[in-house]
C-alpha cells in the first residue's frame, strides 16, 4: 500500500500511526515542531499522558479511555522514531523487548513451571526474576533501578520497600507511628528556628514516612492525596453552590461563614451514604 493510502486508511492500524509519526518527523516534509522535539522535550507530554489514562480510568470515563490510550501509545511511537532516526532502535524492538521480558518473567505460562501458585508466591517470583535483570544491569545495589522521577510519594513507597526486602524496615507500625511524632516534632522545632532550608528539610522527612505508614497499612499514598484532593474539590465546590445561591462568591464571604458552610456540606455528604 503506498505511504499516503495507508495514512489516509482508518483500518491502517499501528502500521498507520508509525508512518504518520515518520512522516510528521521528515526533516523535508515534516511539521516543523514534530521535527524540533527530543527525547527531553517529549518526557513531560508522555508523563502528562500517562496521567491522563489514570484519570479516565479514575473517573469511569470508559469512553474517553480509548483516545487516552492512543495518546499514551503515540509517545511510545515518537519516542521510538526517534530512536529509530538515532540509529538505536525501532518501535519493533520496542516491542520484542517487551515480550521478551513477559515471557521471561510469567514462566508459569510461557514456561515449564506450574501455574499452581499463590498470588503471593507469584508476586516473590516475579520480584525474584527483576532481581536478577537488575544484576545483569550492573545495579547491584537494592535501591537500583527505582525511577528517578516517579511521583514523589509513589517513589518513596518503592525505596522503602526495596529497602524492607534485605531487612531495613521496623517490625510494625508502633514503631512508624513513634517516627511520626518524633518528625512532627522535628519540623515545629525547625519552624520555631525560623530556617526556611531545615523546614522544607524536616518536611520532607515527615511526608517519606508518612509513605512508610502507608506502605505498612497496604494504603498507596497517591490514591490517599487523590481522594482527599477530590473530596476537598468537592465540598469546596458545595461551598460556592450555596453562596451561588444567595448571588454571592468566596470573595463576598468570610472564613467563618465558609468554614461553615464546609461543616454543613460533610454533614450533607454523611445523610447520603
Amino acid at each position: 500500500m503506498a505511504e499516503n493510502d495507508i495514512i489516509h486508511d482508518p483500518k491502517g492500524g499501528i502500521a498507520r500511526l508509525l508512518e504518520i509519526m515518520r512522516r510528521l518527523r521528515d526533516p523535508e516534509t515534516g511539521c516543523p515542531w514534530d521535527i524540533e522535539q527530543t527525547f527531553a522535550t517529549i518526557a513531560p507530554y508522555t508523563i502528562e499522558e500517562a496521567y491522563e489514562v489514570a484519570d479516565a480510568i479514575e473517573r469511569q470515563a470508559w469512553d474517553e479511555l480509548r483516545g487516552e490510550l492512543g495518546d499514551l501509545l503515540f509517545q511510545s511511537v515518537f519516542h521510538a522514531q526517534m530512536a529509530s532516526e538515532a540509529g538505536m532502535f525501532d518501535f519493533d524492538d520496542v516491542a520484542n523487548t517487551m515480550s521478551d521480558k513477559m515471557v521471561a518473567r510469567h514462566p508459569h505460562v510461557f514456561g515449564d513451571e506450574s501455574r499452581e501458585k499463590s498470588a503471593e508466591q507469584q508476586t516473590r517470583d516475579w520480584e525474584t526474576i527483576k532481581a536478577a535483570e537488575r544484576a545483569g544491569k550492573n545495579q547491584a545495589g537494592a535501591l537500583d533501578g527505582v525511577a528517578v522521577h516517579l511521583p514523589a510519594l509513589t517513589r518513596a513507597v518503592k525505596l522503602q520497600k526495596r529497602a524492607a526486602r534485605v531487612g531495613f524496615d521496623w517490625p510494625d507500625t508502633s514503631h512508624v507511628l513513634d517516627k511520626v511524632q518524633e518528625e512532627i516534632g522535628e519540623l515545629v522545632e525547625a519552624r520555631e528556628m525560623g530556617d526556611p532550608a531545615a523546614i522544607k528539610d524536616e518536611f520532607g522527612d515527615l511526608l517519606f514516612v508518612m509513605a512508610n505508614l502507608a506502605r505498612h497499612w497496604d494504603i498507596d499514598p497517591e490514591e490517599a492525596l487523590r481522594g482527599a484532593n477530590a473530596k476537598f474539590t468537592r465540598r469546596f465546590e458545595g461551598i460556592e453552590a450555596r453562596l451561588a445561591a444567595e448571588g454571592r462568591t468566596p470573595k463576598d464571604s468570610d472564613l467563618a461563614e465558609m468554614d461553615a458552610l464546609w461543616d454543613a456540606v460533610k454533614v450533607e455528604e454523611r445523610t447520603k451514604k
